[in-house]
């Protein structure tokens, strides 16, 4: 038996924000990440419409970007003196994030981080608060999704919750937020949003319901994703969409070891003043993914499929042929949003250096441990080809150095 699951309403496009005043409720907690909501008067509109929506309204901010298990307990010690019964979380996908897991520890005020990682092992939510969840980056898709990736500092890992429990209750969709994004992040979202859909294509839990969200979705990045990235408005609300369609497909029909790499790559190297940004990661990691995955017959099946809709099948027509098609239509996108192709290329924001952040003797030394962490995430269950410690080592040597996979 497969579960379908998504959030009760998803308000999107234009005005879109103003739902807030339909919300019904005595009190809001509104969970938010650094200055920019606040600078550009959205925070102040997010306040408003909840109090107009007869609700007392508190503020928890700050949070940060790749939220710490630390700022999630603080949070949650905020919900439990104030008592909310919405939680509004806004922004990109660290403060929504942070948020959900917030909301388990206000449900549950005795249960640990360790048990709150447990996959499909959260217990029932909504006894305290209902969820409402307002993107500000076209990306993530966590404002529809399962999920929530919380960083252990101390252990420099990112863990990814995965429970139907933590899907929000309402998400906001409204395209103002994202009209002066800065071209990094929007190209980091983007990538982000499109290994989301392939990754959901080509996943074992893939089904009749998620297959339609995963394709109109990667056609959609294709459309929209560079003419977004170079400043055309319209085609910024259209990205706004699509990754939110990406979120739907792989809610429910999970990821692959792509996001297993991203995860436990991005804080590995932080001790170097190396962050590799998630969307990054997977924009460089996903050609690499592709190639080894497409030794399975079904996985090669798919792309292929793929590869057909976004209109390449009249020039390739062997499976080979397109699966080369759709990784160099992958790393040629990575060229024009300036992505680099490799852990090695990978600067300091992301951005592609002769030489990174990241010293190859600092990579060897810990691309054994890396690997093991990749291999035990959550996400690694739903790829289609399996994969063990030491294919996942050579995997990320190629990911280090961009050369080929051939195993």
């Amino acid at each position: 038996m497969n579960r379908f699951t998504l959030p009760r309403d998803i308000y999107h496009g234009d005005s879109a924000l103003e739902a807030l005043k339909t919300l019904e409720g005595k009190r809001a907690m509104v969970c938010v990440g650094g200055g920019s909501m606040k600078r550009l008067g959205f925070l102040d509109r997010v306040i408003s419409y909840l109090k107009e929506a007869g609700m007392e309204v508190e503020v928890f901010d700050g949070i940060e970007p790749d939220p710490s298990v630390q700022t999630v307990m603080r949070g949650a010690e905020a919900m439990l003196r104030f008592e909310p019964d919405w939680i509004v979380a806004i922004g990109g996908g660290s403060p929504i994030d942070a948020a959900k897991a917030m909301w388990i520890k206000y449900e549950y005020p005795e249960v640990s981080f360790e048990e709150m990682c447990k996959v499909f092992g959260i217990p029932k939510l909504r006894n305290k608060a209902h969820f409402c969840a307002i993107p500000t980056t076209s990306g993530t898709a966590t404002e529809v999704t399962a999920f929530a990736v919380i960083t252990d500092n101390e252990k420099g890992i990112k863990y990814p919750l995965a429970d139907f429990e933590i899907t929000p209750d309402v998400a906001i969709v409204d395209p103002e937020l994202v009209k002066s994004l800065p071209k990094r992040i929007i190209a980091n979202t983007g990538m982000d949003a499109l290994t989301h859909a392939i990754e959901a294509y080509v996943s074992t839990a893939n089904t009749d319901f998620t297959d339609p969200l995963a394709m109109q979705a990667i056609q959609m990045v294709q459309a929209y994703l560079i003419p977004s990235y170079n400043g055309d408005m319209e085609a910024r609300e259209r990205m706004h969409n699509a990754q939110c369609l990406a979120g739907m497909a792989f809610s429910n029909a999970l990821l692959g070891i792509t996001h297993s790499m991203a995860h436990k790559t991005g804080a590995a190297f932080a001790d170097c003043g190396a962050h590799i940004v998630h969307g990054a990661a997977n924009a460089m990691f996903l050609p690499k993914v592709i190639a080894f995955n497409a030794k399975d017959e079904e996985a090669k099946k798919r792309y292929c499929e793929i590869v057909e809709r976004m209109g390449a099948c009249d020039k390739f027509t062997t499976s080979d042929e397109k699966i080369k098609a759709l990784i160099d239509f992958l790393r040629a996108m990575n060229d024009k949003l300036d992505i680099p192709h490799c852990i090695k290329h990978c600067g300091k924001d992301c951005e592609p250096v002769e030489d990174g952040f990241i010293p190859e003797s600092v990579f060897l030394e810990r691309v054994g441990e890396i690997a093991k962490n990749a291999v035990a995430d959550a996400c690694t269950g739903s790829n289609p080809r399996s994969i063990n410690p030491e294919q996942m080592e050579r995997l990320l040597k190629c990911c280090y150095y961009d050369t080929e996979v051939d195993f």
